[in-house]
């Protein structure tokens, strides 16, 4: 790279092309089919996540949305880096998030992608010891990662006297790093906020795309999670 003369102007388009070279633009994860195939993948993959709970399978209308603004959001020509699924409790979040992680091994078991890919599924009371623990450690770099009931951890914890916050830590290098995240949570918008703080709430805007689960309870009902 030539030495920037300060009596030039400088020539933005030329400076912008060498800076490149020195970034690599990480590559955002999505799903190797069209948007009504992974709509039809997740569906049946649910369905099998719904009989492995020996419950039947009965579909609704927002069940129905729910599964495909989750197939657009991983088919997408530009699509974000993680997924959150929020709503009350027992509505479909872990059935779903189940079912893709069941996607994603049956895809990786066929050759649908050039490097074996799975996700990781944490639960969010987990971290904390996950992130001390030098052995595993590599948590947050998990190419994908879940984290599972985000919310039902406490915010801060003592570690020799040092208060941590590992839940906020962990999501904010995941969003420097631009790794996919998944998270599910009986959170809304405004309890993520009133948690973890407005960085954290600004930082989801652009990292993840939310779909909320407005239906009752399906335990004890025909649709199960």
């Amino acid at each position: 790279m030539k030495t920037i003369d300060r009596t030039q102007k400088i020539d933005v388009e030329a400076l912008k092309s060498q800076l490149a070279t020195l970034r690599t633009i990480p590559q955002r994860f999505k799903l190797p089919l069209s948007e009504q195939q992974a709509y039809d993948a997740l569906l049946a993959a649910y369905q099998t996540e719904v009989a492995n709970r020996q419950a039947s399978f009965v579909s609704n209308p927002m069940l129905e949305k729910n599964i495909a603004a989750m197939a657009k959001a991983l088919t997408l020509a530009n699509p974000k880096f993680g997924i959150m699924l929020c709503g009350t409790c027992g509505n479909g979040k872990t059935t779903l998030l189940r079912a893709f992680q069941l996607l994603l091994n049956f895809l990786n078991g066929k050759g649908y992608f050039e490097q074996s890919t799975g996700i990781r599924i944490v639960d969010a009371k987990d971290i904390s010891a996950l992130m001390r623990d030098p052995h595993t450690k590599t948590v947050r770099n998990t190419p994908m990662l879940a984290i599972e009931d985000m919310g039902r951890e406490a915010t801060e914890v003592l570690d020799y006297g040092n208060v941590l916050s590992p839940v906020v830590d962990l999501l904010e290098y995941r969003y420097n790093e631009q790794l996919f995240t998944f998270i599910t949570t009986n959170l809304n918008a405004k309890d993520v906020r009133q948690k973890y703080g407005a960085r954290i709430a600004d930082r989801f805007n652009e990292m993840l795309c939310v779909i909320p689960f407005t239906a009752s309870s399906f335990r004890g009902k025909t649709l199960n999670t």
